[in-house]
């Protein structure tokens, strides 16, 4: 039986009947919402509303960077967006060159080779001062570029950074107008960098009396922001979830070829457009290209106004994701088995010859989730190794990096993900390094998963209304997690496996009431004996097949709960249990 905690946060039921009265929701939609700390009316309003907008203007300092591109689109000069090779880095890049086209400006691109490593480079800058740029404006990146800009300003080339990472650790900036929510004091400091892209562009648009017209065809490439907002796993809260909902009917109507044709080779439909389609469908053919081939595919597919030439790189885009999947299980099974090998670990470092290194990011993710530890893949190549980590909640992987720096060429990224540069000679010493610091970080124990549940129901409670309302907390991602339901003194009952014996259906009752039920890839078995009482959570789901609408009840974790006087809570009392941890086996 799998090892987890529920974690039921504090819900007054004074609070929750406030809003279940002033609101007119349901008393599992008050649940939600109390526990997710929107615990008065107008703040339950504001985020059910999802409105929050901010001025450019909020960004101490814009005046200087848009001063600057203005007079350069003014005197003709080339001006050349350098941008990164995943989502958010394209479609930054795509925001700032739509806006400077339609300004008149004189823009090309330049996306770097995955290989060659992130962001600005020195050889790019010699590149691009040959070439005649003359203002350079950095999308999703330059941020800790100092040494760079400073050699393209020698060069003669103006820059203005936009980016929205940490910067150095001491605090060193580069010396150009910059556009970062967070050093600039913007109210939502955790912009993916598309929509700090459009920010800048907004800002240009308006000090440049472009006019009405101007601003609402740049509100069409929202679009580009929510594919960013989603791929670049940003809080889904404040602005966020503004520009993302906004951003999901801008894709939903979108012109734009090539982002229709993606959706055709991806199977997906418009007019459903939803975030889980950006996070397993769009995203990862957008970002397959810079994986293994040139980002710059997937640069040209936002950008062309062509359909045949949409329709063209949507197929080599969806060609190379495939290819990026074959090369990711091969590399994942050669990691499991190095894992399996190194034994119990506080952090891992994996390393392997030949492996791609646009691919062992994504393979790091997986590792976390098999180990629940922070794992660093690393491809090595030579004498030299170039690695992709990622981490777990509650452990600070760039942190981690920077106690290891001595082990290091480079690096960088922020508390979940980064990026490594090391030499061969180094890796063991590093991997030593990491774990030991990882041992003092994390602790002891090796932390199970936690459940965090959202309100306490009866299973007459999991109906299409229910399903329906709990819609309006949309869109679901980080820091704004898919609604978790509690059945606390549950059977489950009448299994019947579906799939091959992949998946499972059956019956769950609580409280004389019943719903039918579907667990996902666990196999025929159920998670606890047929008949005995179980603490299990689900979500709820709508689902729609061949016309019909119904809800589906989804488990995703559960535990053998006997029943006892002690634990035969009534439901009602249960919906307002306050800061109970239950520590299960």
């Amino acid at each position: 039986m799998e090892s987890v905690r529920f974690e039921i946060p504090t819900c007054p039921p004074s609070e929750v009947e406030a809003l279940r009265r002033e609101l007119g929701v349901s008393a599992a939609m008050a649940q939600v919402l109390v526990r997710r700390g929107h615990t008065g009316a107008a703040a339950a309003r504001a985020f059910l509303d999802a409105s929050e907008e901010h001025s450019p203007s909020r960004f101490a300092g814009i005046e200087t960077a848009v001063a600057p591109i203005l007079a350069s689109v003014r005197a003709g000069e080339r001006i050349t967006v350098h941008g990164d090779y995943d989502v958010d880095g394209i479609c930054s890049t795509a925001v700032l060159v739509r806006t400077l086209r339609a300004l008149g400006g004189d823009v090309d691109t330049f996306i770097p080779d995955r290989a060659a490593g992130y962001g600005l480079q020195l050889d790019t800058v010699r590149t691009l001062a040959d070439r005649g740029t003359r203002l350079l404006i950095t999308a999703d990146c330059a941020i800790t570029a100092v040494e760079e800009v400073r050699a393209a300003r020698e060069l003669g080339i103006a820059v203005v950074v936009s980016d929205h990472h940490s910067p150095r650790a001491d605090g060193t900036l580069p010396d150009a107008p910059i556009v970062h929510p967070a050093i600039c004091g913007y109210p939502c400091a955790e912009l993916c960098a598309t929509a700090v892209a459009y920010k800048l562009a907004q800002a240009l648009l308006e000090a440049s009396d472009a006019g009405e017209a101007a601003l609402t065809r740049l509100t069409r490439d929202l679009d580009l922001v929510a594919l960013a907002t989603v791929a670049d796993v940003v809080p889904l809260l404040g602005e966020n979830r503004a520009l993302l909902r906004r951003g999901l009917r801008a894709l939903a109507a979108t012109a734009k070829p090539g982002l229709r044709a993606l959706m055709s080779v991806a199977g997906v439909d418009a007019s459903r457009i939803a975030e889980r389609a950006i996070g397993f469908a769009l995203a990862p053919r957008l970002n397959a290209a810079g994986r293994l081939y040139r980002a710059d595919a997937g640069l040209e597919l936002l950008l062309t106004e062509d359909p045949a030439r949409g329709e063209e790189i949507a197929r080599e885009l969806d060609a190379a994701n495939s290819e990026r999947r074959q090369i990711e299980r091969r590399i994942r099974f050669e990691a499991e088995a190095q894992m399996a090998e190194l034994g119990s670990r506080d952090a891992y470092v994996l390393t392997g010859e030949g492996w791609h290194a646009g691919v062992i990011g994504i393979v790091a993710s997986r590792m976390v989730e098999q180990s629940g530890r922070p794992v660093v893949m690393v491809a090595l190549d030579g004498e030299h190794g170039r690695g992709s980590g990622r981490s777990i909640p509650g452990f600070d992987l760039l942190g981690g990096l920077e106690a290891c720096s001595e082990h290091l060429v480079r690096f960088g990224g922020h508390r979940a993900a980064a990026g490594v540069e090391l030499e061969r000679e180094r890796v063991e010493g590093f991997a030593a390094a990491l774990a030991a610091h990882a041992a003092v970080a994390i602790g002891a124990e090796h932390p199970r998963a936690v459940e965090r549940v959202d309100a306490v129901v009866d299973c007459g409670e999991l109906g299409l209304a229910l399903a329906e309302e709990l819609g309006a907390l949309a869109p679901f991602g980080r820091a704004n997690e898919p609604v978790c339901l509690m059945i606390e003194q549950a059977r489950f009952l009448d299994p019947r496996p579906m799939g091959e014996g992949r998946h499972l259906r059956f019956t769950v009752e609580s409280a004389s009431a019943r719903a039918r039920c579907v667990r996902f890839g666990e196999g025929a078995a159920l998670p606890v004996g047929d008949g005995e009482h179980a603490r299990a959570t689900f979500a709820l789901e709508i689902n729609e097949w061949n016309g019909v609408v119904e809800p589906r009840l989804r488990l995703r974790h559960a535990t053998a709960a006997p029943l006892s006087p002690e634990r035969a809570i009534p439901v009602e009392q249960g919906a307002a249990l306050a800061g109970e941890q239950l520590a299960l086996l």
